[in-house]
């Protein structure tokens, strides 16, 4: 393995930790906002701002060929719109731990589907192992102790239908290609998310309210959840899938809701309990072990 090729993948490592780090934090920004706004215009605000900064920084437009934009509106389709309407909607069905549980499905189905659609990563034991291990640490991070589990057939379907989506627009990722470089490529995916996110605003009676962005607490977190959680993320997400690929990358979404569970004891002064804390345990190993196995980094 050549230095610039470990150097690389070292990158890809290190731009997921970014992303994952700041998504566990999106799920309490999102939780303060969610007492003045709706989940839907929390994702066309953040997204519309989203789109308009990488604009700013990439003010040009090319001329993709039809089969490229039809990628560009799948991307669109299933990493903004499916996956956020899916899992928001969820939440009004059923228990907030169980949509999390499904949506950490995520990183199996990726695995699962990348398995029957392409040549470079198939599913091998180690990784089975590991994700189920961390998938079992996730269960404890979500009930935290809770031993009620409450099963909803509609709310249980759209969370793991949340995971689907976003499994699909990692695999989708690869096939995209980046000759028009990742600002545009996240910013024609944005483009799309907005346009597909649309019809479901006008039915949910979305609403644009100016004071709400000049309140210092909520504008603050619609910056961070738009510039950072949004334009930042997405483009790290999407070159970190180029370099290490959709499998290897969504393992690490395992890790999000120990970063939630962290963030929220600081900011929201929640209490992590045994079983919670026996949960990242399970997460941080398992997620190793998908990667490396039972040896050190740097042996495979």
């Amino acid at each position: 393995m050549t230095s610039k090729f470990k150097d690389a993948r070292l990158l890809g490592h290190l731009l997921v930790l970014f992303c994952v780090l700041v998504w566990g934090i999106t799920f309490v920004s999102t939780k303060i906002l969610l007492q003045w706004r709706s989940p839907v215009e929390i994702a066309l605000d953040r997204f519309v701002l989203a789109y308009l900064l990488l604009l700013l920084m990439q003010p040009v437009f090319k001329r993709p060929n039809w089969r490229e934009e039809l990628y560009f509106f799948g991307l669109g389709l299933f990493g903004v719109t499916l996956y956020f309407l899916t899992e928001n909607i969820a939440l009004q069905y059923t228990q907030a731990s169980s949509v999390g549980l499904l949506v950490s499905s995520a990183p199996l189905l990726t695995a699962f589907f990348a398995h029957f659609t392409t040549h470079d990563e198939k599913l091998s034991r180690r990784l089975i192992i590991g994700s189920l291990m961390a998938l079992a640490g996730v269960a404890l991070v979500m009930f935290n102790g809770s031993v009620i589990l409450q099963l909803n057939p509609l709310g249980d379907i759209l969370a793991l239908s949340a995971g689907a989506a976003w499994a699909v627009y990692c695999l989708l990722l690869k096939r995209a290609g980046q000759r028009y470089g990742y600002l545009y490529l996240t910013r024609q995916i944005f483009f799309y998310g907005i346009f597909t996110l649309l019809p479901a605003a006008w039915l949910m009676h979305y609403r644009f309210d100016l004071s709400l962005w000049l309140d210092p607490l909520q504008g603050g977190n619609m910056l961070f959840l738009g510039i950072v959680a949004s334009a930042l993320c997405y483009v790290a997400w999407n070159k970190a899938v180029g370099i290490i690929g959709a499998v290897k990358a969504s393992n690490y979404i395992y890790l999000i809701p120990l970063v939630t569970m962290l963030t929220a004891v600081v900011i929201l002064n929640e209490r992590i309990t045994l079983v919670g804390a026996s949960g990242a345990a399970m997460i941080l190993l398992g997620v190793y072990f998908a990667e490396h196995g039972l040896g050190l980094p740097g042996r495979n």
